[in-house]
């Protein structure tokens, strides 16, 4: 069989679809499976069962959501990678096209980061292309990443952050991890410092919307 630049391969590239929505899943799967080089092998709805599916060794390419139960996309995207000595290529496909998502999942190792609303035919391509080692990034998302710059949050902040961004009390916070409730208010006033917001739901909202939780 030959790919779309003339290169020989090896069978149908094997596919994980790995996304929690089972409707946008199966239309997804529904459109890859279409396409004569393309094999979905598997479907799993959070990013802990795309590890261990990941795992079994019959997967070229997952094609990978960011918001999922139970672990997320990037998270499962470091694992994969890690677990796999590069047998495995992670393609992010996520609706949220923010620019510290991209950073996160090009820093866990993932090969590409395109968004939901790009044409079937594209996805497929990008599919294509990082199954032969290249890396392919959505080039409005890349532009915004540049102007958005890195991710000013240690990861403490960051988990407070995660959980101020439920409504959870300082009180909350600082029992989940573990944490005085003065150590938590020296995070939350340092993150909404980085985020020049008012307060902490604010800094919340702001490292949500970069992508930086």
């Amino acid at each position: 069989m030959s790919t779309h630049d003339g290169e020989t391969s090896v069978g149908p590239i094997r596919v994980l679809l790995a996304e929690d929505q089972a409707m946008v899943r199966g239309a997804l799967s529904v459109l890859l499976s279409a396409e004569p080089d393309i094999d979905v092998v598997a479907e799993c709805s959070d990013g802990a069962q795309a590890v261990a599916r990941a795992a079994e060794g019959d997967v070229d390419v997952c094609v990978m959501d960011v918001e999922m139960p139970t672990m997320n996309g990037l998270d499962a995207t470091a694992e994969i990678v890690a677990a796999g000595g590069g047998k495995v290529q992670v393609l992010i496909v996520t609706t949220f096209g923010r620019a510290g998502y991209l950073r996160t999942a090009m820093s866990a190792g993932a090969s590409g980061f395109v968004v939901k609303d790009a044409p079937a035919e594209q996805l497929a391509e990008a599919i294509r292309r990082v199954r032969r080692g290249l890396r392919v990034i959505d080039p409005a998302l890349a532009a915004d990443s540049l102007a958005t710059g890195i991710n000013p949050l240690s990861p403490r902040e960051r988990e407070v952050m995660r959980l101020a961004a439920t409504g959870a009390t300082v009180a909350e916070i600082a029992a989940s991890l573990f944490l005085t409730p003065g150590t938590v208010r020296n995070h939350i006033s340092r993150a909404i410092a980085k985020t020049d917001t008012a307060n902490r739901y604010q800094a919340a909202k702001a490292a949500q919307r970069n992508g930086w939780l």
